[in-house]
């Protein structure tokens, strides 16, 4: 028997809403729970400044 076939369970979809473990603290002390899709939006962003760095050089 394979590793393949013993594992049989479909890991579970991510909540883009989930907590990701950690908080950050706004202008005005409010705790915002910091979610997988906040993550996601800013490596996005990261991504397009990157590019468009290089495409300056």
């Amino acid at each position: 028997m394979s590793l393949q076939q013993g594992n049989t369970q479909e890991k579970p979809v991510p909540n883009p809403q989930a907590s990701v473990g950690g908080t950050i603290i706004d202008k005005d002390g409010k705790e915002i729970i910091i979610t997988e899709e906040m993550i996601q939006h800013a490596c996005e962003e990261l991504e397009k400044s990157r590019v468009e760095l290089a495409k300056k050089d």
